[in-house]
């Protein structure tokens, strides 16, 4: 067997364009078109995996990903983002380059996720923030919102914010902190777990800005959660408000940064 030196990257993309990380058969995905430009570098088909699977629409700063390359190779691993970036359209790009131990793997590895959703929370419309939030032009109510997120912390069955079409196994996951706070125009949810269901961070926030409308009140968010069932949650927020922020492999970095992060919840 040939030897093989293992990668790890840091990609950035804005996932407007794109059908989700993974490859599909109905559109383009991030995946394909990294895949595509590390074959020009290889000269064959080189598989990637990713720390999650990012749905249509949403983006990510810090998405990890994990390839092979030949041992020897004619770029190091830390050359990958200069050799790479010019060959990568420009909503996506690779951060930095790292050589890892064979057995890593960029998801079962995660010790937990950032994801943040941007609402825009002004009456004039998003210029420069087009396409990176949801933009809602009457004033939310973020003391509301705190005290219902805080409701959807620990361990707990998901289920109420799992969208039709996901696995329908084990739906147990933990929310480790979940702030919401204003910053300047921008309502901002931060939610630190160690893995999600399908569209479960954009559920929440869908029933959170219900909240924060008036709609709701903060005490339903328990009932809702512990109901399990998906028509009491209410909607799902937009894909393009959302964003993998960062993936965590130091429990000590994790929990540093979702203490640190916003206003208490």
């Amino acid at each position: 067997m040939d030897a093989v030196q293992h990668i790890r990257l840091t990609v950035a993309y804005q996932g407007t364009r794109y059908v989700g990380w993974q490859i599909q058969h109905n559109g383009l995905s991030v995946q394909q078109v990294l895949e595509e430009a590390l074959a020009k570098i290889a000269g064959r088909r080189v598989v990637t995996l990713a720390a999650g699977r990012t749905d249509a629409g949403v983006h990510a700063r810090g998405q990890v990903v994990k390839l092979c390359l030949p041992e020897p190779f004619r770029y190091r691993p830390e050359e990958l983002p200069r050799v790479l970036n010019p060959l990568l359209p420009d909503d996506v790009a690779v951060i930095d380059g790292a050589r890892v131990e064979p057995g890593f793997d960029p998801r079962a590895q995660a010790v937990g996720k950032h994801y943040r959703y941007t609402v825009l929370n002004r009456l004039a419309k998003p210029v420069f923030e087009r396409g990176l939030c949801w933009h809602l032009r009457k004033e939310l109510d973020c003391a509301a919102m705190s005290r219902a997120a805080a409701a959807l912390c620990g361990e707990h069955d998901f289920s109420a914010f799992c969208s039709s079409g996901a696995d329908a196994g084990h739906r147990v996951r933990t929310i480790d902190r979940f702030a919401v706070y204003r910053q300047g125009d921008c309502v901002l949810f931060d939610v630190f777990g160690r893995a999600f269901l399908k569209q479960m961070v954009r559920n929440m926030v869908g029933l959170l800005v219900e909240v924060g409308r008036g709609r709701r009140s903060p005490e339903e968010a328990r009932p809702i959660l512990a109901s399990r069932d998906r028509r009491r949650a209410g909607p799902c927020a937009p894909a393009e408000g959302l964003c993998l922020v960062r993936v965590y492999y130091c429990k000590e970095e994790y929990a540093r940064d979702a203490e640190g992060i916003g206003a208490p919840a």
